[in-house]
């Protein structure tokens, strides 16, 4: 009989951890509930629709808090409603939605990897995506659909790269990081001489593109994105139960009845594609997929890698950085991927210090 969870030792002749319980979702599948995790799950789901609320509040023309629910009902005054609806409801929605999909990615390449250095943007899968989208830009001159299918080619493209360099006797975290970082400084190398060769005008536009930005993003966007999720979450969290006895170790998950190659394929594959769908909306925002799982796993204090968790953390980061970009920091509002750049490095600098405290204790 197969579960959702992979198997844990016993402590203090329990089967499971103290407070949590088991939730049987048929005969052959069940579920291990942690009331931790449900709270944290809830305060994250509480800090996203708080940072919605606000972010289509505020602005050059300002909307009263208690009017918001009205006008995104669609009642109440028209410029209110113009606003929220037009204007500033599509953009919150769409950090919702682009950081819930890098913050699951980012789960899903750090379980692959074992590492937890092993994030889209260390490991090249974000570099892909974005050079897919400048070569369209600069090369075919494509318009909005065009740029987000090469963002998603390129993001596959060296997905595949990746895993055929890094694969000896199956993928292992250090192989797949190394390769990543060197493929990643290839297509930077790569991306910047397509800018050096482009016209002044389109290199400005991909420069830009590539500093990560939600600004006038409508619900197109917001349609792309929520699409994505649709598609790939469910196969993401599907694999996601497999990802976790992998992490195990591959041997132990073999002999569980797990294909880890084909589970590596799979989830490599749509986290790749979920990554280039959503630079494809944003740009190349980066540090959420990075930072998002490792929050949400020391904030549930589990042992291995929470996905749904990974996920709404990543939500709730990028809603609050894009509020901080809009209000926060400067007179007029900033890119996201600058406040997002600054929050993932402060928190890697963090991350590092604390790793070499405890190498001296």
């Amino acid at each position: 009989m197969s579960t959702l969870t992979p198997p844990r030792p016993r402590t203090g002749g329990r089967s499971t951890p103290r407070g949590s319980f088991v939730l049987r979702l048929g005969e052959r599948y069940s579920l291990l509930v942690r009331p931790r995790t449900l709270l944290v799950a809830l305060v994250l789901l509480v800090v996203s629709a708080a940072a919605l609320v606000v972010s289509v509040s505020v602005g050059d023309y300002e909307i009263p808090l208690a009017a918001v629910p009205a006008a995104i009902a669609g009642v109440g005054e028209r410029l209110d409603v113009f606003f929220v609806q037009g204007v500033r409801l599509p953009r919150a929605l769409t950090a919702l939605g682009v950081g819930a999909a890098l913050g699951l990615a980012g789960a899903v390449f750090q379980s692959l990897s074992r590492n937890a250095l092993g994030s889209p943007d260390i490991i090249g899968f974000t570099s892909g995506a974005a050079t897919g989208a400048v070569a369209v830009i600069l090369l075919v001159g494509g318009g909005r659909l065009m740029v987000s299918l090469g963002a998603v080619a390129g993001g596959l493209l060296t997905a595949g790269v990746v895993y055929l360099l890094a694969m000896k006797n199956g993928v292992h975290g250090y192989r797949l990081v190394l390769v990543g970082i060197g493929i990643s400084a290839m297509l930077t190398a790569v991306r910047d001489y397509l800018l050096t060769r482009a016209d002044l005008t389109d290199a400005m536009g991909a420069q830009i593109w590539m500093i990560g930005s939600l600004n006038a993003r409508g619900w197109p966007e917001v349609v792309a994105v929520g699409v994505s999720l649709a598609l790939l979450g469910p196969v993401l969290l599907y694999l996601g139960a497999r990802l976790r006895f992998m992490e195990l170790g591959d041997d132990t998950a073999r002999a569980l009845g797990v294909d880890t190659q084909a589970v590596q394929v799979g989830a490599l594959a749509a986290a790749s594609a979920l990554t280039g769908a959503a630079i494809a909306v944003s740009g190349p925002i980066g540090f959420v997929a990075l930072a998002a799982p490792q929050l949400a796993r020391r904030l549930t204090r589990t042992g291995g890698t929470t996905f749904v968790g990974a996920a709404l953390m990543g939500a709730a980061l990028l809603a609050v950085a894009d509020l901080v970009a809009l209000r926060a920091l400067a007179p007029t509002q900033l890119p996201v991927g600058v406040v997002t750049a600054v929050i993932g490095g402060s928190y890697l600098i963090w991350l590092l210090y604390t790793e070499w405290r405890r190498g001296r204790a």
